[in-house]
């Protein structure tokens, strides 16, 4: 086993970029190589629960596999539940039946997990840890995964939540916050990526109800580019260990080409093995 003794692992969300995560966990899998504290957001907690669990190869046959059988993601669901994922399969009849997570594995892992949702009162990030309640850890990834505008407000103990992405795509801080001061940063883009400068005027339909929310839409563009640089610096420094794709991402947030999914997977696992090469 790789010991990563005080090392934290932050997992980037994407969509279903996030595959090239799923091919990065299963090498750490496959190699034992564990870490104390593990942060992930969107597709990033999805992955992320099954890597505290243990469950190798899951999140792929999961993000691949069962897309290419059920076809979980399109219009046809937006147009019938307002949302672009078929979030009743993905989040109750996947964990349940389908290909049943192990909730007894994850309760008892000694890892913290940390999952990040964006308040739609506050427009602020919420962190989340839950290891007992297996409905809790189900509405906290829900909301996670809850892409804005594509998929409908999930709740959290009452409380509105969306894609932690829109408020802390990449929650290098938190981990740093919370103690962890070296880290591996799995993240979803090629190095050098940035979206347009330039912010998004969210129109005053979107989230009536929710003037923060749009205040933090209208401002994530130039708040992720600024957690980028952050984390080009910290590389620099050699503070943290940045695992991203070689080339640009061909895939997009709500691929269904299961061949490009298939192959962004292998990248992740390729990429997985420069693990062996930095200094914990």
């Amino acid at each position: 086993m790789i010991e990563t003794n005080n090392i934290g692992l932050v997992l980037e969300g994407g969509g279903m970029r996030g595959v090239f995560t799923c091919g990065v966990l299963d090498y750490f899998m496959d190699n034992n190589i564990n870490f104390p504290y593990v942060i992930g957001v969107s597709a990033g907690a999805c992955n992320g629960l099954s890597f505290i669990s243990k469950q190798r190869g899951r999140a792929k046959f999961s993000n691949i596999d069962l897309l290419a059988k059920y076809k979980y993601i399109g219009l046809k669901h937006y147009i019938k539940k307002g949302n672009i994922m078929d979030f009743d399969l993905l989040f109750h009849e996947f964990p349940d039946n389908i290909i049943p997570y192990d909730y007894e594995s994850y309760f008892a892992s000694p890892s913290r997990f940390e999952m990040v949702t964006s308040n739609c009162l506050t427009g602020q990030a919420e962190y989340y840890e839950e290891k007992g309640n297996k409905e809790r850890v189900i509405d906290i990834v829900k909301a996670s995964s809850s892409l804005p505008i594509l998929c409908p407000v999930t709740y959290v103990d009452d409380i509105p939540m969306l894609d932690g992405g829109i408020c802390d795509s990449i929650p290098i801080e938190r981990a740093i916050r919370q103690g962890y001061t070296k880290n591996v940063i799995v993240l979803t883009r090629n190095k050098g990526y940035r979206k347009e400068s330039k912010d998004i005027k969210v129109p005053s339909f979107i989230y009536r109800k929710y003037p923060a929310m749009r205040q933090a839409l209208s401002n994530r563009n130039s708040l992720y580019n600024g957690q980028l640089d952050l984390v080009d610096k910290l590389e620099e420094e050699g503070k943290v260990f940045v695992i991203r794709p070689q080339k640009p991402i061909l895939v997009d947030r709500i691929e269904k080409d299961v061949d490009k999914l298939t192959d962004l997977y292998e990248q992740g696992y390729d990429c997985g093995k420069f693990i062996y090469d930095m200094s914990l």
